[in-house]
């Protein structure tokens, strides 16, 4: 291994340390990561609420995340139970949302069902949407039946980072990867700063589906959601990220904002508009 010398003023002596090769170069959006990471880093006040600050401005869209843990022996008659009143839904104009995606959980927790839904007009569709269900007798029939079925469910109100794409329909098919992450209170915005630099590494591929973070329900929780042809495709995506300058610094700097996180692997329904 390659030796450096220090001289050290006062005590007359010679140091010597070792140097390792110098493997790879930082950009310049790299920050002088080995520099800065000697001291805290620090993040300016905020000035507004991290909402306002991140998600997007041109539209005034609301997401809704919904978690269904199914009894195993009821989810083949719990799928097609859903995509029908998903369906009545998307035909009926007069109800303010739309599903993005279904899908079933392949790889994480078994047997469970995710849903994502958009509300074009955000609070007021969400409650106009909400209270038209309520009077919906059909609606209120299929919930008991659904009901029967589950073991639990939970969801969360979500907005889309301003930096993202827009999750639009696309044909498959693909498996999808909901990379979900529970961050310390406070950094929304320091993860927000460093993903809109990262996710310019990870657009080649057509993989970024959508990014999101919670608004309702858990909070200081971001969900990003991402297609691939296979689980090959998956790992080979992924690693080449590694190969592009820039794309560790962000991730130096990005993990240890992270709590907790969480990875699932899931197939899109047959209803789904994200194939």
């Amino acid at each position: 291994m390659a030796t450096s010398s220090v001289w050290c003023k006062g005590l007359k002596r010679i140091y010597r340390y070792p140097v390792r090769p110098h493997t790879r170069r930082f950009s310049e959006d790299g920050d002088k990561g080995w520099f800065r990471s000697l001291f805290v880093h620090k993040v300016d006040a905020r000035k507004d609420a991290h909402s306002n600050l991140l998600s997007k401005k041109e539209t005034s869209n609301l997401y809704k995340i919904q978690f269904h843990n199914v009894k195993p022996e009821c989810l083949e008659a719990y799928n097609r139970l859903e995509a029908e009143v998903q369906k009545r839904l998307h035909e009926d104009q007069g109800y303010p949302c739309e599903v993005v995606g279904s899908w079933n959980t392949w790889y994480g927790e078994q047997d469970q069902a995710v849903h994502l839904w958009r509300y074009r007009g955000g609070y007021p569709a969400l409650t106009e949407c909400l209270k038209k269900l309520n009077d919906n007798k059909e609606y209120l029939e299929f919930r008991k039946e659904r009901a029967k079925m589950l073991l639990s469910r939970r969801n969360q109100l979500l907005l889309e980072f301003s930096f993202w794409n827009e999750p639009l329909p696309r044909p498959g098919p693909s498996i999808y990867e909901m990379r979900s992450y529970q961050l310390k209170p406070g950094t929304m915005i320091e993860w927000g700063n460093r993903w809109a630099r990262a996710i310019k590494h990870r657009q080649e591929n057509n993989e970024a589906v959508g990014g999101f973070f919670s608004q309702i329900g858990d909070l200081y929780v971001v969900h990003h959601l991402w297609a691939y042809e296979s689980l090959q495709s998956r790992e080979e995506t992924r690693n080449s990220a590694w190969m592009k300058e820039g794309w560790d610094v962000n991730v130096y700097y990005t993990v240890p904002l992270i709590r907790s996180m969480e990875s699932r692997i899931m197939i899109p329904s047959k209803s789904s508009p994200l194939q």
